[in-house]
């Protein structure tokens, strides 16, 4: 099976990390705090705006100011992101195949389980 291909929204990601040179941490901040990687370039300004912070700076501040803490617990980047989600939707698919079956399929159990015309005591 080929591997999947990225989805717009986290190809997104992955091109403003190489286009602003942010690190794995960084984006998974700037994912957490909600910003648009669309709009980063406006933020990512302080060469013309100098009182602005660096845009890598900018994300790790605010991640501070919010949560209270200098980085995420657990990082990850996108892709590998990406392969844990790819990995749960197919052990949910296989999961669901399998209760599929099993409701289609009868049981041993079940057929002598159920009483027949005979056993009525009526």
């Amino acid at each position: 099976m080929k591997p999947k291909k990225l989805p717009a929204d986290l190809q997104e990601w992955v091109e403003a990390r190489r286009r602003h040179r942010l690190s794995h941490s960084q984006v998974q901040m700037a994912r957490e705090l909600g910003l648009n990687p669309r709009k980063l370039g406006k933020i990512d300004n302080h060469d013309q705006e100098p009182w602005k912070l660096p845009l890598p700076q900018f994300i790790e501040e605010l991640y501070q100011k919010r949560f209270g803490k200098t980085a995420p617990d657990n990082v990850l980047s996108i892709e590998e992101k990406f392969q844990l989600r790819v990995a749960k939707q197919a052990e949910r698919k296989a999961a669901r195949a399998t209760a599929k079956n099993e409701i289609h399929q009868p049981s041993e159990t079940d057929t002598e389980a159920s009483p027949s015309s005979d056993d009525v005591p009526f």
